[in-house]
């Protein structure tokens, strides 16, 4: 297996680490945790992010984040019980977008369990059109 760095590239920083339990139902028919379950991990701690920006997720909000890619590498198995480290980095912001990458790590171990990434654009619900990024995400990402 090829070596992970656990480094940001240039032009990444550090938005938030989160701490979440992996959960006996996470797992799957092999004992490991789901492959669909790391997009929830990530998704987790992007929401919890917004929310400490201030920007509650909810449905009737004039702009929404919305994710129009997601990729995960999955490198080591995850198992219960373990307790996970995920930490999610931000990029350039373009005008209605950011993106963003994601480590999940073990509590205890150093070593990189899997690295993912998801492209978030701000749009209009009513419109279904691209929005400029709300200032707090800007200051937040640049």
């Amino acid at each position: 297996m090829a070596e992970h760095s656990t480094a940001p590239e240039a032009g990444r920083h550090l938005l938030i680490t989160s701490r979440m339990p992996v959960r006996w139902g996470d797992m799957d028919a092999y004992g490991h945790v789901n492959n669909t379950v790391y997009f929830r991990y990530m998704e987790q701690v992007r929401v919890e992010w917004l929310e400490q920006m201030g920007s509650v997720v909810r449905p009737d909000n004039a702009v929404a984040p919305v994710i129009i890619n997601a990729g995960c590498t999955f490198l080591m198995p995850v198992n219960y019980p373990a307790t996970l480290i995920v930490r999610m980095y931000g990029g350039e912001p373009g005008r209605s977008s950011v993106m963003t990458w994601y480590e999940l790590l073990v509590d205890g171990d150093e070593r990189l369990y899997a690295e993912g990434s998801a492209k978030v654009v701000w749009m209009n619900p009513q419109t279904g059109k691209s929005v400029p990024l709300p200032d707090a995400v800007r200051a937040a990402v640049s």
